[in-house]
């Protein structure tokens, strides 16, 4: 698949809750120009809150502006969960009215009035002849871009989509005239998703319109540079400077994710500052702003993380938070891990399987962690510092016995989760630092083999690497220490802590409960055992 980018982009706010700093359209559309031109019909897909129903609804008024075709915007996102075919057409249709009647182009708005009721046609041939019947009645050739289309079940789907095909295979008949462009819209590849929905015998048919693969377009996110060209663009229109540091920390946060990169820029401007643009936005405010959207919890990132709560996006959210090196294909498939790279939640890079961005890995363990922590005895508010240090030893000890006393509460053999353990411990230590350390850093990710935990005091840095006794091989534990040795040289720690967990259920806890500590290649390694 042709990964052709066109992204846009929304901030609203900062000078005014009416003014919009749009990233310009025309230059990420050559694609899309392209294909209309062509007469082609595509799909479009990204994650959520990417920026796509921002971006089709600028490029329908466009193309309206421009008047050379009438273009039209349709949401199917109320279908989602109509699985009856007729049912979910009729609604398609209904939304489909609901569209013309709403554009702000009249003569779009009276194409439907002589239509012929739908109760006339068969629920499998109904979209096709209204679009039959609206084209042949319109001056201009129509584009439809059709956003949340996979929010259409399989069946309706199918439905849909074999109509389309049966019309764009006719279009060239003078009597049977068909929309000039369609667009389907959504999470994920229409095409994709129907390889793993259909059964084969309902098969849209190879001459389908979307078969095409230089067809499949996505949003992509901004890179670094773009981010710096928007946040420049408030400072031309309200004089209020982004450092370059600053313009670092926001890509660093939210690698380009559209709707983390306006809200780290809203909370900068309007919540930290209060809308006083003589201050200038550092790093360090951006830090600031970070913590802030990941603490808050918004509805759209809380709405992503309702994800969470579905079985297969939890299996491979675990293998992550674990860092196996590959997935256990009798839990979960290809299909798994791609799904929750089309919501957004992780992405790949060289082989390796991480969250999408920080601010993402960090509410995803939090969202994860937080039923844990809440059933945790109040009297572990302790601050474990002398004023000076960390006591990691101290705290990583205490949390020994409360594995001891907690872990078979906390899950058994039969339905422990693989990433229950680390989740525990991140609840542990969560609970703990906040009050009073000064960063609680996590780096994981599925093909990386560890999870690093890197907690900051005072310019001291203090790493922890989580393993699981079932997954040593007969050499894990040099490669363990290699790893945790080359981990605290990134960090500039000269002592270390690798906490491995056995959950061997028939091994009584004696046995588990260990501490060693020993001095591998100039550093101190404490091995404690859980």
């Amino acid at each position: 698949m042709n990964n052709h980018l066109i992204k846009v982009f929304n901030i609203t706010g900062p000078c005014n809750s009416s003014d919009h700093y749009l990233l310009p359209v025309l230059p990420r559309q050559m694609e899309v120009d392209s294909l209309i031109e062509g007469k082609y019909y595509f799909v479009l897909h990204a994650p959520r809150q990417s920026g796509k129903t921002t971006y089709l609804k600028a490029l329908t008024e466009q193309i309206n502006k421009k008047g050379d075709f009438y273009a039209l915007y349709c949401s199917l996102e109320s279908l989602q969960g109509v699985n009856d075919r007729k049912e979910g057409i009729d609604l398609l249709y209904d939304q489909l009215l609901t569209s013309f009647d709403l554009t702000s182009i009249k003569k779009l708005n009276n194409l439907p009035n002589n239509y012929k009721s739908p109760r006339d046609y068969a629920y499998t041939s109904k979209i096709r002849l209204f679009f039959n019947y609206i084209c042949n009645n319109s001056d201009k050739d129509i584009i439809l871009f059709f956003d949340e289309a996979d929010c259409l079940s399989p069946d309706p789907l199918i439905t849909f989509l074999r109509q389309i095909r049966l019309g764009y295979n006719n279009r060239s008949d003078e009597n049977s005239k068909f929309p000039r462009t369609i667009a389907l819209v959504g999470l994920r590849d229409i095409r994709d998703y129907l390889v793993h929905v259909r059964p084969e015998e309902e098969s849209t048919g190879v001459a389908s319109p979307f078969n095409i693969k230089q067809e499949a377009l996505t949003l992509a996110n901004f890179t670094q540079d773009e981010i710096g060209t928007l946040y420049r663009q408030h400072t031309e229109a309200s004089g209020q400077i982004f450092e370059d540091s600053a313009i670092e920390r926001a890509w660093y946060w939210s690698e380009g994710q559209p709707w983390l990169v306006n809200a780290l820029a809203y909370r900068a401007i309007v919540t930290i500052f209060k809308n006083d643009y003589s201050k200038t936005v550092t790093a360090d405010i951006v830090e600031q702003a970070a913590k802030e959207v990941i603490l808050s919890r918004p509805t759209h990132l809380d709405s992503v993380m309702e994800r969470l709560k579905e079985p297969r996006v939890r299996r491979v959210i675990d293998s992550v938070i674990v860092g196996a090196v590959k997935w256990d294909t009798s839990k979960m498939t290809a299909e798994d891990i791609q799904y929750v790279q089309d919501l957004g939640l992780l992405k790949r890079e060289d082989a390796v399987y991480r969250p999408a961005n920080p601010i993402y890995g960090e509410i995803i363990i939090r969202k994860l962690t937080q039923p844990i922590e809440l059933g945790m005895p109040v009297n572990l508010r302790v601050k474990w510092t002398d004023g000076r240090t960390l006591l990691m030893t101290e705290l990583l000890k205490a949390f020994q016995r409360y594995w001891e006393e907690n872990a078979e509460m906390l899950g058994k053999p039969d339905n422990i989760s693989e990433a229950t353990p680390h989740l525990v411990c991140f609840a542990f230590m969560q609970r703990i630092l906040n009050s009073g350390v000064d960063k609680l850093q996590r780096e994981y990710a599925l093909g990386k083999m560890r999870l690093d935990i890197c907690a900051e005091y005072k310019g001291v840095s203090y790493p922890v690497e989580l393993k699981r006794q079932d997954k040593f091989t007969d050499n894990e534990m040099t490669k363990s220490l290699n790893q945790l040795r080359t981990y605290m040289d990134k960090c500039g720690a000269k002592e270390g802590w690798l906490v491995i967990f056995d959950i061997n259920w028939d091994k009584k806890f004696e046995e588990k409960i260990t501490w060693k500590t020993i001095e591998y290649n100039n550093s101190t390694i404490h091995i404690v055992g859980c």
